[in-house]
């Protein structure tokens, strides 16, 4: 059944579910009416002459430059031609996807006055497949991500690269191939098509769906470690972070505690020290701490997704056009700098419980560096190298690029939000954050494999699932395999599915 897109209800996991998995859309019948009505009222007021900006005006710096009826109708060309000026490498096909659904959804409210035949050509691409390739640098984040956006309306004009069917293709032939009428671009059309901040609103949507994933592995990992090195399961009674009040701590805190139910370590059975290292009991609030961010982030996002982000807007009820900053990407950017940020500090948590597991003089009776051939053996001592080298890179990534303005277009735009640069950077802290988190589910399993006694239901079922991957480290090879093993392991998320399915839900109280 497709996902009807009406300007409202656009969630994370619905975009997931259109840009990551092909999921039909369809657009409200009442959405449809709204474009149709706006349209109505715009060119009323093009034959009127009323001076509107990006319509009858140049763009930026050019804004009191008014255009003739001839360069009107010249002018959206020109436009989408300038601003198609990105570079590097294309964005990921998923995030251009996630671009368009959430275009889709500004168009829907009704007050971004472009024909409705380009927004209903959306539809059929995404619905097609017909990806546009768009450069993934080049947008400031205000005035939207024009740079990216610019390409994909390329495609409106029969112009600029799309793929489909797994080829790359000039766009005139992948609309041609897949039956998609080309409806060329009228007044307004090419700015309603680019005016927002759309493609870094996509990819953070994606990003928050996989970090959220990511931190419940997190605490199945945590959990694991817990248990190799004997910790005091107190720190991890609900009632202790109730009385704080912070729900990620509560919701980190219940998570952990099923993921280590039925393990001899919650029944008295093994002697535990009175108070542990902050990086074990520390780690709900530390987690939950990420998880509040994620879920502000969240909110922020799924607004965006929902919300007008155009310039200028049409309000047909009042017949007024309003120009403003509604293209700004700073409500998402500052938040999502955050997420990163978060993501950062729960993998500066995991390496220093993989410190404690390798180190003799942390870990409770473990094998120095988890190999019983110790001297002869390095055991996983370079693994803790590979974790520190991640993290460094994460910590130079988490500087924010919401206050990383440079101004613009002669001083017009002299304050964007950096927003595709967060994106980016995010994207990069999240695949190391796979790597640091995986080195310590091996470690933890590893570690295991040296105890002996009754391991919690979810910390069993890791461990196996881990155990399908990445063999135990009976004496030294070369480690890089399982490296990437473990990363694309907590990537593919097989292991919190697995565990999700003997403990139930990680999310759920």
């Amino acid at each position: 059944m497709a996902i009807v897109l009406d300007g409202s209800g656009l969630s994370v996991e619905k975009l997931v579910k259109i840009a990551r998995n092909e999921e039909k859309v369809s657009l409200h019948p009442a959405a449809l009416e709204r474009i149709k009505t706006c349209r109505a009222m715009l060119e009323e007021k093009i034959q009127a002459h009323e001076i509107m900006y990006g319509i009858n005006t140049g763009i930026g710096e050019f804004s009191e430059v008014v255009l003739t009826d001839e360069q009107v109708q010249q002018f959206q060309r020109y436009l989408i031609y300038n601003h198609a000026a990105g570079i590097g490498d294309p964005a990921p096909i998923e995030a251009v996807r996630g671009a368009m659904a959430g275009r889709i959804n500004v168009h829907a409210h009704g007050n971004s006055g472009c024909r409705p035949e380009i927004t209903l050509t959306l539809i059929e691409m995404l619905n097609k497949g017909v990806t546009p390739v768009v450069c993934q640098k080049g947008s400031v984040g205000a005035c939207g991500d024009l740079a990216p956006m610019a390409q994909l309306a390329l495609l409106l004009m029969g112009e600029g690269e799309a793929w489909y069917q797994g080829e790359r293709l000039p766009g005139k032939t992948a609309m041609q191939r897949a039956g998609i009428p080309i409806p060329d671009l009228q007044a307004r059309d090419g700015l309603a098509t680019i005016n927002g901040s759309n493609l870094l609103t996509a990819m953070s949507a994606l990003h928050l769906y996989d970090m959220d994933r990511w931190l419940k592995q997190a605490e199945i990992a945590c959990a694991m470690s817990l248990e190799a090195l004997f910790a005091n399961m107190k720190p991890y009674d609900v009632r202790l972070h109730q009385l704080r009040g912070f729900p990620g701590a509560i919701r980190s805190a219940q998570a952990i505690m099923k993921c280590i139910e039925g393990s001899d370590l919650v029944t008295g059975k093994l002697k535990t020290k009175v108070q542990d290292a902050y990086s074990m009991r520390s780690s709900p609030q530390v987690i939950g701490a990420a998880h509040d961010a994620i879920a502000f982030a969240r909110s922020q996002v799924e607004t965006e997704l929902n919300g007008v982000g155009d310039n200028p807007i049409f309000l047909p009820e009042y017949k007024l056009t309003l120009t403003g900053a509604n293209f700004q990407g700073s409500p998402v950017s500052l938040p999502m700098d955050m997420a990163g940020a978060a993501i950062t500090m729960v993998c500066v948590l995991s390496e220093r419980r993989l410190n404690r597991l390798t180190n003799p003089a942390l870990s409770v009776g473990l094998p120095a560096f988890l190999t019983k051939g110790a001297g002869m053996f390095s055991g996983l001592m370079l693994s803790q190298y590979t974790a520190d080298m991640l993290i460094v890179e994460q910590r130079i990534l988490s500087a924010p690029a919401s206050i990383g303005s440079i101004p613009a277009a002669a001083d017009q735009e002299d304050f964007v939000s950096m927003g595709m640069n967060t994106a980016i950077k995010n994207a990069q802290i999240l695949d190391n954050a796979y790597g640091i988190l995986g080195i310590e589910f091996m470690a933890a399993a590893q570690a295991l494999d040296f105890r002996d006694f009754t391991n919690g239901r979810g910390v069993a079922k890791a461990r196996e699932v881990i155990r399908k991957h990445v063999a135990h480290l009976d004496e030294d090879r070369p480690l890089y395999p399982d490296h990437n093993a473990m990363k694309a392991l907590v990537k593919s998320g097989e292991i919190l599915e697995a565990v999700e399915q003997v403990v139930g839900s990680l999310a759920e109280k």
